[in-house]
């Protein structure tokens, strides 16, 4: 019976490491940022017409600094084509609360795209995330049409992306 719960238990486990990719079919809940860093406030209404990608994230993490380079290049190949980045930055340590050092990550790494701080998870829970980082891909009519949680699957996700910039 301890051997069979044991199993289960590490089946779990390895399964909540992998990492999750999804297609999906729900409209993209708003934005809810604190203050928005290298970008006046957005809104996903106003986005509407263009693709935009959502990126939970945290300075802190080990992972998130893994995809990074990933977001960076897809912002600069596909923003002229209609791609727009959003980086939520949902702290998970103290240090990580403060806009200071997240203004200072973002100058010392060089993202320029749009950043809005989420201390108080607001945005989090309203695209009932669970894990950084997370990608959300949402259509030009505000639909979010494809998910992945922690790191890999960059080039389904590129694919992902041209495939909706190509669509009407």
């Amino acid at each position: 019976m301890r051997a069979a719960t044991l199993f289960a238990t590490v089946a779990l486990a390895l399964m909540l490491l992998r990492p999750v990719t999804a297609l999906t079919s729900q409209a993209a809940p708003e934005i809810a940022a604190q203050m928005w860093l290298n970008s006046e406030p957005k809104t996903l209404a106003r986005l509407k017409g263009q693709v935009v990608l959502v990126e939970f994230w945290t300075f802190g993490c080990y992972n998130c600094r893994n995809v990074e380079p990933h977001v960076k290049q897809w912002d600069e190949r596909f923003g002229p084509r209609g791609l727009v980045v959003i980086g939520v930055h949902t702290p998970e340590t103290p240090a990580e609360h403060d806009v200071e050092n997240v203004k200072r990550y973002l100058r010392d790494h060089g993202i320029t795209y749009a950043v809005a701080t989420d201390n108080d998870f607001a945005t989090w829970n309203r695209f009932d995330n669970h894990a950084w980082p997370a990608w959300y891909l949402i259509d030009k009519k505000g639909i979010v049409r494809y998910t992945h949680v922690g790191e890999g699957a960059y080039d389904q996700t590129e694919q992902e992306i041209l495939q909706l910039l190509a669509e009407p």
